[in-house]
């Protein structure tokens, strides 16, 4: 039987690989051949989104109105060459000199509508021309920042906890103020130390300077402590002061009192008599031990509590050592003492305390972000480069805090897929963030009107696109602080 149908009409079968017009594979060997275009690339196609946030900001408005200029007047203004330096930082170069290597990048001049930089000295020049009032004047930019970043992310901290630490920054010349000081990792060579203040819950540099290599006076610790609440932002009401022996004294204390802060301040060379009846262990399985009392040190107005760990000396002993028999009791143990203002068991106040230790790892990222850099042997100038690297750091963390915030703010499931690299976000350090916001190729083509361009094949494109069209309609909107429905500004530009 012979059957009349159609020459073709067989259906055509769903094909499971890849379709033949998509991009073909591409043949690279050693005798690959090869070539220059005429394109503007830039390997930091992230800098956009800086420019976005920027003006969200209004950080030219902000630094404007509160920047000292120096004496020295550079032909590109001041704004521009210290964002400039600004941009070198965020990008991962932490000296001046590497300006060398970002002279021509599109994105770059892009901004300051230039064909090439100036030469890197132009900006060595600059720094050299700072000095104590510029590094104050950034002070004063960053509580400005500040306040308006924490009103775009919508955040209102009323209790915010403080964590402040000294570090040593090695000299290898005759910079002024170079001291021989503690110095772990380079015994007998001279340093600075600067001090540092972050707030643990956005882990943002609040406030600090560049010291001499010595270790701070009572009198300079208390006026480093009343500096603090003239830079938090007007949703806080409560401020908890964590820090370690170095800043132990009565002078500290009494400015910790003084401003309302309650605080938890670790004791150096104090030794308050505790009842020996009163020690208690929270567990038993536990060997450690804890107590409190009222004590008044010598030269103190008033006395204040202070709370103590006690460790067994042989839990500190390496393994397979035999431990000495001491002959009094406070011999066998190691003791952690605080001087505090908390009420509560102790164990409870010290496990408060313990949390400050991340501290330790803000302050080893911003000497990985720049704070190691030296740029001069003066050090009014070093004073002053100290604060803009700050500024960056901060500036990078408030980068992140809205990247976060524009991930929890959507609401499509197409949404959350574009924004998914950016889950997460704060909790990364700034090295990965650098990879995931910053480091992605773009080019620059210029029409009638300038584009930014993204490739479609880097994974991270979806992300960068759904973070700058959440600060094009940020841009759009009215500003918060002008608006101050969520909480009253402390800083307007009409009375700071």
């Amino acid at each position: 039987m012979v059957k009349k149908r159609n020459k073709h009409n067989r259906k055509k079968r769903v094909s499971k690989g890849f379709e033949e017009r998509g991009s073909k594979a591409r043949k690279i060997n050693a005798s690959t051949e090869y070539d220059t275009c005429t394109e503007q690339l830039s390997p930091f196609g992230g800098l956009l989104g800086l420019i976005k946030f920027l003006n969200l900001i209004k950080f030219e408005e902000i630094f404007e109105n509160l920047y000292i200029a120096p004496s020295r007047k550079p032909k590109l203004g001041d704004y521009r060459m210290v964002v400039g330096i600004l941009m070198l930082i965020f990008i991962g170069f932490n000296r001046l000199w590497h300006f060398t290597y970002i002279r021509l990048d599109a994105m770059v001049c892009g901004f300051f509508q230039l064909v090439c930089l100036p030469a890197a000295s132009t900006f060595w020049r600059y720094v050299d021309s700072l000095g104590i009032n510029q590094a104050g004047s950034f002070l004063k930019i960053m509580r400005v920042m500040r306040e308006r970043v924490w009103l775009l992310c919508e955040l209102k901290y009323e209790v915010i906890h403080l964590s402040t630490d000294t570090t040593v920054k090695t000299l290898y010349g005759n910079q002024q103020g170079g001291r021989k000081g503690h110095n772990t990792k380079n015994r007998g060579k001279k340093g600075y130390r600067p001090v540092l203040c972050f707030i643990d819950e956005t882990r943002e540099y609040l406030l600090g300077k560049l010291r001499k290599g010595e270790t701070m006076s009572g009198e300079e610790v208390a006026k480093f402590i009343r500096n603090i609440k003239e830079q938090l932002p007007g949703c806080v009401k409560k401020v908890f002061f964590r820090a370690d022996g170095e800043f132990f004294s009565w002078e500290s204390v009494s400015a910790c009192i003084e401003q309302g802060f309650e605080y938890i301040i670790g004791t150096k060379g104090a030794r308050p008599p505790f009842d020996p009846k009163t020690w208690y262990k929270p567990k038993k399985s536990e060997p450690l031990e804890y107590n409190s009392c009222i004590y008044k040190p010598l030269g103190w107005k008033i006395a204040c509590r202070f709370v103590a760990m006690r460790i067994p000396k042989e839990l500190k002993s390496p393994p397979g050592k035999a431990m000495q028999c001491e002959l009094f009791e406070d011999d066998r143990y190691v003791y952690r003492i605080f001087c505090t203002s908390l009420a509560g068991k102790p164990h409870k106040v010290i496990a408060r305390y313990d949390k400050r230790a991340d501290v330790e790892n803000l302050v080893g990222e911003s000497k990985r972000e720049g704070l190691d850099a030296v740029p001069s042997a003066k050090f009014k100038n070093n004073y002053a480069y100290f604060q803009i690297v700050m500024l960056a750091y901060n500036i990078w963390r408030y980068f992140k805090m809205m990247a976060q915030h524009s991930h929890q703010g959507g609401t499509s499931d197409t949404v959350h897929s574009a924004s998914d690299s950016l889950q997460g976000l704060m909790d990364n350090q700034i090295r990965i963030a650098r990879l995931k916001l910053l480091l992605i190729a773009a080019k620059v083509v210029y029409h009638s009107k300038d584009q930014v361009k993204y490739s479609i094949h880097d994974a991270r494109t979806p992300g960068l696109m759904h973070f700058l069209n959440f600060l094009d309609k940020a841009r759009a909107r009215v500003r918060p602080w002008v608006e101050c429905n969520l909480w009253p500004c402390r800083f307007s530009l009409n009375n700071v």
